[in-house]
């Protein structure tokens, strides 16, 4: 046995305090190593992984084994893990929907996707898109306006193209022109359908407008064509006359003087003041200046601009298709989605087909809401299934804090065992009402894709992250 005057006196924990001692100034923490169970079998405590792929954007921790999360719809569809690109996250106000997604706008974008914010209502995403150094357009009355006739990019991709191609995207931009104004006059008439009759007549007017026209038409010149009752408009009529014919197009002309003269003036009803740039790296279309004004053009500032949105993605495509750009991906960011189906009936509709083909455009969604209590405020069963359907098609569901009634709900569209079940119920409200105490739903979310166990990840913000994702600065702001 080595007693302690054998060995001399013991040095202090960092060394000892003279040159050329091996002076630690400050020992630093250790290093963390990630690796298989078959390489780390030997180490105590033993490992146990939650099989977390290490695919995408670290979006936090796993909340019961520690390891990284990473999440990218892109990456996972690629590796086989998932059979489409849909995100659908819901969670309370507050609960940290917003700032997911943002992380994965700013990881998506550093690694090359394009990040289109299709209608930011508050607005969150504004300073993340200025700090990335994308586009901002601001629509509202007095601000950019938005065509719905615009072609947008597919028409700069069609004067590039020729031959079958262009044929069949020419047929594509007459088919979002109609759809979009069909949607528009739907909404301003609280529902009221546009009959089979108008549909005809508002195609044949479009088609005269761009064979008249290298540009984009616009609502009023529409409006116009109605008025003259050109020949091949009251044939699509089946007028017998020119009083029949009145009689016949009054209803539609009313409705498209709503568009341009009621509570929508000054926002649909010109050429588009700021169009999308292509080779932006993250755009944002701001629609908080209408947020106030009423569902009613809310819905149509987001229909605008989720067909607007899309029409960038699909010219990206066709340029890709005839080698005259590279492929790129696109994450479209889809807030306060359920707000522009409530709009009118039949507004699912053209939301749906949009959505649709996302893994065959290269684009990956990102839809947030609070509640499924949305879908039911929807008009119709029909709307209610088809609204049901979207969510439903998303392979990867994202549950933030949730009260045990929603979760009810929720359970139709995503099985959840017991104890995931039990977990973000109890993220939903404080134990106490202690000022200052942090909620216990903060930034945690359950990841569920198919019918594997989801996995419970914490996210912490570091860095300008604090800045960029706050939504409560208009509140602290106000307060005393």
């Amino acid at each position: 046995m080595i007693d302690a005057d054998t060995l001399g006196p013991l040095p202090p924990a960092w060394g000892w305090r003279r040159p050329g001692a091996g002076r630690a100034v400050h020992v630093a923490g250790g290093t963390e190593y990630q690796a298989t169970t078959v390489q780390a079998a030997g180490l105590y405590p033993f490992t146990a992984g939650s099989g977390a792929p290490l695919l995408g954007v670290p979006i936090g921790r796993h909340q019961l084994w520690g390891e990284t999360v990473l999440l990218d719809p892109f990456e996972w569809l690629s590796a086989g893990l998932i059979t489409n690109t849909g995100m659908f996250v819901l969670g309370q106000p507050g609960a940290g929907k917003s700032a997911l997604a943002k992380r994965l706008v700013i990881g998506m974008a550093a690694t090359g996707s394009q990040v289109l914010v299709l209608g930011d209502t508050k607005p969150d995403y504004t300073r993340v898109v200025e700090h990335l150094g994308g586009q901002v357009i601001r629509v509202g009355r007095g601000l950019d306006r938005i065509n719905p006739l615009d072609a947008g990019p597919l028409g700069a991709a069609l004067a590039r193209m020729s031959g079958p191609d262009a044929e069949q995207l020419r047929l594509e931009v007459r088919g979002r022109r109609l759809t979009l104004l069909i949607a528009l006059c739907t909404l301003v008439r609280d529902g009221g359908r546009i009959s089979n009759a108008e549909e005809v007549m508002l195609g044949r007017a479009v088609d005269l407008l761009a064979a008249r026209s290298t540009g984009d038409p616009v609502i009023p010149d529409v409006l116009a064509v109605l008025d003259q009752g050109p020949d091949t408009v009251r044939a699509a009529a089946r007028a017998a006359g020119a009083a029949d014919y009145r009689r016949r197009v009054d209803d539609l002309v009313a409705t498209l003087r709503l568009l341009c003269e009621g509570t929508l003036a000054g926002v649909f009803d010109a050429a588009t003041s700021t169009p999308i740039d292509l080779s932006a790296k993250a755009v944002s279309v701001d629609i908080s200046r209408v947020a106030t004004a009423g569902d009613k053009l809310v819905a149509a500032a987001m229909l605008s601009t989720w067909s607007y949105g899309y029409a960038v993605i699909d010219a990206a495509a066709a340029l890709a298709e005839q080698g005259l750009a590279p492929r790129r991906r696109h994450l479209a960011v889809m807030d306060e989605l359920w707000r522009a189906l409530r709009g009118a009936p039949g507004l699912v509709e053209p939301a749906d087909a949009l959505t649709r083909l996302s893994r065959n455009l290269g684009v990956a969604q990102i839809m947030l809401t609070h509640s499924l209590d949305d879908l039911e405020a929807l008009g119709s069963d029909e709307d209610r299934a088809k609204g049901r359907g979207m969510a439903e098609r998303c392979a990867v569901k994202v549950l933030a804090a949730l009260p045990g009634r929603e979760l009810d709900r929720v359970g139709r569209i995503v099985r959840l065992s017991g104890p995931e079940r039990d977990m973000v119920a109890s993220w939903a409200a404080p134990d106490t009402l202690l000022p200052g105490a942090a909620h216990p739903g903060r930034g945690k979310y359950l990841l569920k894709t198919g019918e594997r166990a989801g996995m419970p990840v914490a996210l912490y913000l570091v860095g300008d992250e604090f800045a960029l994702y706050d939504t409560d600065t208009a509140v602290r702001a106000g307060a005393r």
